[in-house]
């Protein structure tokens, strides 16, 4: 069963920069399509960015993009969120999630979540 693991959280001042990475076991993450979701108190989770497994191609929220940058290598276990310009609407608990099929809000495998805190 494929194991997701989120690393690379932390505190940022607004219009900071941090990167996530994701990384996967036992397997690599081609193959699967790969997204990022976020949940900040209070709110329900939502998607920020989708990784198709096909051709790779990549959707963004509005609320991220030109912002945020995801990426994986083929044949790599490990997927990045590089998140610039950083906004306190920004904070909450990132999750790393992976499906066979597509990205939607119930994939198959997820991680336990990074806290990002985006505050002065």
């Amino acid at each position: 069963q494929l194991q997701l693991e989120e690393s690379g959280g932390g505190l940022v001042q607004p219009g900071g920069s941090l990167k996530l990475a994701c990384t996967a076991s036992p397997s690599t993450l081609d193959h699967y399509a790969v997204g990022w979701f976020r949940q900040a108190p209070g709110k329900e989770r939502e998607g920020v960015v989708c990784i198709t497994s096909m051709n790779d191609r990549t959707w963004y929220a509005d609320s991220v993009n030109g912002r945020f940058v995801a990426s994986r290598e083929s044949g790599q276990n490990t997927m990045f969120l590089q998140m610039n310009n950083l906004k306190p609407e920004d904070a909450g608990v990132y999750y790393c999630a992976a499906d066979t099929l597509m990205c939607y809000s119930d994939m198959a495998y997820w991680g336990k979540g990074a806290l990002v805190t985006v505050s002065s």
